[in-house]
């Protein structure tokens, strides 16, 4: 039965009596109100368990409670006491439940036992885990090592991550894509080139130090909620921030504490952004290159002036490299052209740009709207380039923050998840273990549904996620994925992944990381990396959904000794009943980034990897900081249109999401209840185009490749974006965006400017 749909403006502040109003009611659904309730006492504190959502940094001396909307929702989904069985799946057929929604399939609860699909009732039917592990490993050794996939979600502990990249190196290929192909990869690529790091520089405590903050392409009311803290505390300092965002997010607008009882009484608000520019889709580029003309104007005056200069040219002199040919590029720009791609005025533009000007220590804060771009990687470096004109790189409150999306993503490429095997330590593997590593690169997600299209990737392993809802190109990925020969899917709830399947597929459900791990050699923990590159233990506290459930340490270890020939080095029986072996087998592998690992990893507040950039060393084929001219001004040069009818289509993430997992139908921050399928839409271009408000409209892309791509049924909603874009709901917009239109080199899906057009529906 549908739900009831309701558009109301929402004026109220982020957080506030909507926050705590939504977890009681998620509590109560998944009928945990008071176990619930405790459990979230422990999250996210120095002997409790890591958030299960977003990586965002957790302090040293967290609050009582230490944890946000959005965390509280991941966790109490993970606990439900919700579960499926064989009996549920005796009832339905796996082509019934492709109709089901995605958040009904979830909400059915944890998965409780080890499924096999049967071809001749449609059906997931149980199988012994040891009967699974043994076919599994008969598959997966009739095939071609280059054949297979081994893709992560981004939530997998150190540990198993660890155990699943020397599992496929040992199977023979580096095939291991995961959800950072998707989100920040154009990071990944920027960094190193800029600032020999492909992380962030920055410290939670940086924001304490902080006296400006310009904040990208991020929207932390919903996807890193307790984000919101360190920037309040940053406003009530003071602080400017300056935010570029093509919408108005309530959560970069005001935010209400709802842990504070005086603000929660009085209905206090905290302004968050102190300027809020609302670039176009695909314009940060532009913007961030006017951001830099405004300051070398404004110094070149003051140098004529006898003034005192706005760059630091004492540091660009010791750090950097190719500071001139940056600056004359610069120059020669004109205003005309950063304000047409931009979207922003000069003004606004000058404006913020003095305010950087008068700042001693700047945090440059960004996202997907910055990455998920065909020019994400530029528009990664150009922000780097920003920051280098005043020397915000190394020292206290100043550097680059990319803020990252699952909990431990970061993490996962630390211990060997990449595709790349210039990133793996391969040496030291066939010393540790006794094999030469394969040299040759691996797929990445992209280049994984290239292969599952064209038929030369025939199985796929998944420790978590939903990869087939995630991806672009659905519409032609799902009848090929239907041809593959075997999908593995290591999780913890049904999603589509699981009913769009291969010829021999198999769910096999792991404990959550909030629940106790019981193994024989004791109550086990695991360790993840945040967003600030801090490595955290966690353990868990809640019982286990079903007691046939396996750790995910420990079903990498069955797949492998299924699957791999014996490996006198390699004891996978220890490793996947003792992770504490597992930890020494990292610290062994990567001794610099993991000393003395067991003995830190419950330090409050994590104990920090080197990131050498942040101590101004900086690890590139020079020895400098590089600044590092773009190609062009736009983001997305192919929506560059001159058919004023095609859009640039933004996607993006509802309140009551976190990446494909579906809390609800409601997104209270925009106003939105009862429905995804909405498409916000700028006023004038509603009118410009012939639609009205709350108007069925569908949506076709728009890209000349001689496929055609179509979602049906969105309801237009007059909102405040940018002319010429709108906006719609991350997956169900995935169908329009093509598998080619990615980010070039890091090759991120470019999701934030999918070039549309719109028609009317008829009845």
């Amino acid at each position: 039965m549908a739900d009831p749909v309701t558009i109301k403006p929402y004026k109220g502040p982020a957080g506030g009596w909507g926050s705590a109003k939504s977890l009681t009611e998620i509590l109560l659904r998944e009928q945990i109100p008071l176990s619930g309730g405790g459990l979230l006492l422990h999250q996210n504190k120095p002997d409790g368990f890591m958030c299960v959502s977003c990586a965002w940094a957790k302090p040293a001396k967290p609050s009582v409670f230490e944890y946000c909307e959005n965390g509280a929702k991941a966790t109490a989904w993970e606990v439900t006491r919700r579960s499926i069985a064989a009996d549920f799946f005796a009832k339905h057929t796996v082509t019934e439940l492709e109709g089901w929604r995605d958040y009904d399939l979830e909400e059915l609860g944890r998965l409780t036992e080890p499924m096999r699909w049967d071809a001749a009732t449609d059906t997931y039917r149980p199988v012994p885990w040891a009967e699974a592990f043994r076919e599994i490993g008969t598959e997966l050794r009739a095939l071609a090592p280059k054949s297979t996939v081994f893709y992560a979600s981004g939530r997998a502990s150190l540990e198993a991550s660890y155990m699943y990249g020397l599992l496929a190196r040992l199977y023979g290929n580096n095939n291991l894509p995961d959800s950072s192909n998707m989100c920040h990869e154009s990071t990944s690529v920027a960094l190193p080139e800029s600032i020999g790091s492909p992380v962030g520089t920055v410290l939670l405590e940086d924001f304490e130090h902080t006296d400006c903050i310009l904040f990208f392409g991020q929207n932390p009311g919903s996807n890193a909620p307790r984000m919101l803290h360190p920037l309040q505390d940053a406003s009530k300092r003071g602080v400017p921030i300056i935010t570029f965002n093509p919408f108005r997010e309530r959560g970069l607008e005001s935010f209400t504490n709802p842990q504070s009882p005086l603000e929660m009484l009085t209905r206090s608000e905290t302004r968050i952004s102190s300027q809020y520019l609302q670039v176009k889709a695909g314009g940060d580029l532009g913007a961030i290159y006017g951001l830099c003309k405004a300051l070398l104007e404004a110094d070149d005056a003051a140098q004529a002036s006898g003034g005192p200069r706005l760059i630091d040219t004492a540091f660009i002199a010791e750090h950097t490299h190719g500071f001139e040919a940056f600056a004359d590029s610069v120059r020669a720009r004109t205003w005309d052209e950063l304000e047409r791609h931009s979207g922003l005025p000069r003004a606004a533009l000058e404006q913020a740009a003095r305010t950087y000007g008068r700042s001693k220590a700047t945090l440059g804060i960004y996202g997907m709207g910055l990455t998920q771009h065909r020019m994400g990687v530029e528009t990664v470096q150009m922000l780097v380039n920003l920051l280098l004109l005043r020397g915000n790189v190394g020292r206290p409150g100043a550097g680059i923050c990319p803020v990252r999306g699952h909990s431990n993503v970061q993490g996962q490429r630390t211990v060997g998840i990449t595709e790349k095997p210039e990133l793996v330590p391969n040496a030291t593997l066939k010393a540790l273990y006794g094999f030469d590593p394969p040299a040759e690169k691996g797929l990445n997600t992209v280049e994984a549904c290239e292969g599952i299209l064209d038929g030369s990737v025939r199985a796929f392993v998944a420790l978590g996620g939903n990869f087939i809802r995630a991806v672009p190109e659905t519409d032609l990925m799902e009848p090929a994925w239907r041809k593959l020969r075997l999908t593995v899917q290591i999780s913890t709830k049904l999603n589509r992944n699981h009913l769009i399947h291969g010829e021999v597929a198999y769910i096999l459900p792991c404990l959550g990381r909030v629940e106790i791990d019981a193994q024989p050699g004791g109550r086990q923990s695991v360790a993840m990396e945040d967003s600030t590159a801090c490595i955290h233990g966690s353990k868990g506290y809640a019982e286990p959904a079903s007691r046939h459930l396996l750790s995910e340490p420990r079903i990498v270890a069955e797949i492998a000794k299924a699957t791999l020939a014996p490996n006198e080095r390699i004891d996978w029986d220890r490793w996947g009943r003792d992770y504490a072996s597992v930890r020494d087998a990292i610290e062994a592998t990567y001794p610099a980034e993991f000393k003395n690992f067991n003995a830190r990893m419950w330090q409050p507040g994590g104990f920090r990897r080197p990131i050498p950039a942040a101590d101004r060393v900086w690890k590139t084929p020079n020895g400098k900081a590089n600044f590092i001219v773009p190609r062009g001004l736009s983001a997305d040069p192919d929506t560059e249109q001159a058919d004023p009818d095609v859009m640039r289509l933004i996607t993006m993430r509802s309140n009551d999401q976190f990446n494909t997992t579906i809390y609800g139908y409601d997104d209270r921050f925009r106003g939105v209840k009862g429905t995804r399928m909405v498409l916000f839409m700028n006023k004038a271009d509603i009118a410009r185009l012939g639609f009205r408000d709350a108007q069925s409209v569908n949506l076709v892309g728009a890209a000349q490749d001689g496929i055609v791509r179509r979602v049906e049924g969105f309801r237009v909603l007059a909102y405040d974006v940018p002319a010429g874009c709108v906006g719609g709901y991350y997956p169900e917009c995935n169908p329009l965006i093509p598998l080619w239109h990615h980010a070039e080199r890091s090759k991120v899906p470019a999701a934030k400017s999918v070039p549309v057009r719109i028609e009317a529906a008829h009845p």
